[in-house]
């Protein structure tokens, strides 16, 4: 089996700081979280410049360029709706150390990220949905379907379609979460990879429950077959955990010094 693929989520125009410096195009605050989340453990950084409308493709490839040259190629999930931009992105993109993830299509009006991560050997992120969040698992797998098929005419390994079931608030769809843990059950079954933003599940918790929640969910998700999650690396009972999961589920050999690889 193969170990969790943890995507960094913290490089994120969202947070004041990052949306400052890709404005400024400084690199020092990215390089800092960047290191941050690696010596935590990711295995990729998640890249979001947001829309990025006038400057998305230098602003992009900038990026790209800027955290791969300090941190010897480290893979990135490219992050924008901005269909040029992640384009721009992968033309100067390293891939020695993993594929770039095009983050992310969908079933509806994105699902062309498919065709553009066909076209340039990528992996992409499949959310499960069209117009809104799916209904419940016969839609979810409905989208599954159309996106793999899609991406399989194209030429793609069904591996290289990581499929999002979309992680649900708790707050308010607390019914709802069995269900996206059975429908990541439903695509480990069919040996699809898969995904997500993990900690949406926690928006609008007091900080100090957030990472026990988080905790929980990926462990069950791990259980039924979850290979990745965007998250938080320096959540150090969130890494924790997913070592631990990692280790039961017989991904990494057992070592006394687990938690410090």
């Amino acid at each position: 089996m193969a170990k969790f693929v943890t995507i960094g989520e913290r490089i994120h125009c969202i947070s004041p700081v990052i949306r400052k410096a890709m404005e400024e195009m400084n690199p020092e605050p990215i390089l800092k979280r960047a290191k941050e989340q690696l010596d935590a453990g990711a295995t990729y950084l998640d890249v979001n410049i947001g829309p990025a409308e006038n400057n998305g493709e230098e602003l992009m490839k900038w990026a790209v360029t800027t955290i791969q040259d300090a941190f010897d190629n480290v893979p990135l999930a490219l992050d924008t709706a901005n269909k040029k931009a992640i384009e721009a992105g992968i033309s100067v993109y390293n891939r020695s150390k993993g594929k770039p993830i095009v983050n992310s299509a969908d079933a509806g009006g994105r699902i062309e990220n498919i065709d553009l991560a066909a076209a340039n050997d990528a992996i992409v992120i499949a959310l499960c949905s069209a117009e809104g969040i799916a209904a419940d698992n016969d839609e979810r797998m409905m989208h599954c379907q159309n996106m793999l098929e899609r991406g399989m005419m194209l030429g793609m390994e069904p591996t290289d379609l990581w499929f999002d079931p979309l992680f649900l608030v708790v707050k308010g769809m607390q019914d709802k979460q069995m269900e996206v843990l059975e429908a990541i059950k439903m695509f480990s079954d069919m040996g699809l990879n898969s995904t997500g933003g993990l900690s949406n599940n926690s928006n609008g918790m007091p900080k100090h429950i957030r990472p026990i929640m988080d905790s929980a969910l990926v462990a069950m998700a791990m259980m039924n077959g979850l290979t990745s999650a965007i998250v938080n690396p320096c959540d150090l009972r969130l890494m924790e955990t997913i070592k631990s999961c990692d280790i039961f589920k017989n991904n990494t050999l057992y070592a006394d010094s687990y938690l410090e690889i």
